[in-house]
């Protein structure tokens, strides 16, 4: 598929979302029905208000929410689901009770008490329409940040919670995204479909096999010359290595973070084309140096202290092999 860049007229992002939709088994086109989606092997996929739901039932899912998905998915237009009215200027009540959940246990003093949304800087050039793929976007900080530089944002997230949390939210910022309750796993999308993919403090809590596999999927659904953007734990990282300890350095289970060696990480992300690692940040794996006027004092130091040494890590290389997240780029041969 042509890379959007090169288009010189471009369709609404809906428009688009219809023509690279495809069934997340067998990567047919999907057809629409009342409440639901079909492709034509007959796979089906519930459609909760306006929200497809493409989870395999048959795949052990790798957070609760998904299961929970599936089981709103099979009732269907009879599940009742709690419904918001968030006015202009107030907050969704997701964010309110699942900010620390979402941003990072920084934000933990932000819960039931934040009166903006923290839309991070995305580390990205601007853009003119390029399709950009959010994995794991729950309730869709980044995609707002995307859609600010000029992108066209598509996001996925196992919960449908956090879908229909993000949907309320980019209508009340008057954001143009597309969110589907779906798998990095089994994209629903057609090969060379994207721009750019992103995602950020998501693939660090699924198993490294699971992350391999999201990987390959990612590969498909870039255009050739597309770039994934993915942030990642460093194994070596000062703040790493004290989780690590606390554990007792035993495998991760459940959600719990998977820490990544670089050399891993350069192994896993060369299935997808070239790549190289960067410095995302110190002492913490989510806060932004944006987000800075949210934070007490005695946290605005640390996070301070990590975009300088953020910074200081692009002319002293070796001074990133402690650096606690990492951003992995790759581009797609």
């Amino acid at each position: 598929m042509t890379s959007s860049a090169q288009q010189l007229s471009s369709p609404s992002l809906n428009e688009r979302l219809s023509e690279i939709l495809v069934c997340p088994r067998d990567k047919f086109p999907l057809s629409e029905r009342p409440g639901l989606l079909v492709c034509g092997n007959g796979h089906r996929y519930s459609v909760v208000e306006g929200i497809p739901i493409l989870l395999l039932a048959e795949v052990e899912q790798n957070h609760i929410e998904g299961s929970r998905s599936l089981l709103v998915a099979e009732a269907g237009g009879k599940a009742e689901l709690p419904q918001f009215n968030v006015k202009a200027g107030e907050i969704d009540p997701f964010v309110k009770n699942a900010i620390a959940a979402t941003n990072g246990s920084l934000y933990q003093h932000l819960v039931g008490n934040i009166s903006e949304y923290p839309i991070p800087e995305l580390r990205l050039p601007n853009a003119r329409g390029k399709l950009f793929l959010e994995i794991g976007c729950s309730w869709g900080r980044w995609c707002i940040a995307a859609a600010r530089k000029g992108y066209q944002p598509v996001a996925i997230d196992p919960s449908l919670k956090g879908i229909r949390a993000a949907r309320r939210i980019a209508k009340q910022l008057g954001i143009e995204a597309q969110y589907l309750v779906a798998d990095g796993r089994y994209l629903p999308f057609r090969d060379g479909a994207f721009d750019q993919v992103f995602s950020y403090s998501v693939m660090q809590h699924i198993p490294k096999s699971d992350v391999r596999t999201s990987l390959q999927e990612v590969r498909r659904v870039l255009c050739p010359g597309g770039q994934c953007q993915v942030q990642m734990p460093n194994v070596f990282g000062v703040r790493c290595l004290y989780h690590q300890l606390r554990r007792g350095f035993r495998a991760a289970k459940d959600f719990e973070v998977r820490y990544w060696t670089r050399r891993e990480l350069s192994s896993a992300f060369g299935a997808i084309g070239p790549s190289f690692i960067s410095v995302d940040g110190y002492f913490s794996l989510n806060a932004q140096v944006s987000d800075i006027r949210f934070f007490p004092r005695r946290y605005r130091a640390l996070v301070r202290a990590s975009d300088f040494m953020r910074r200081l890590s692009r002319s002293f290389p070796p001074f990133g092999w402690v650096a606690d997240s990492l951003y992995v780029t790759a581009t797609r041969e």
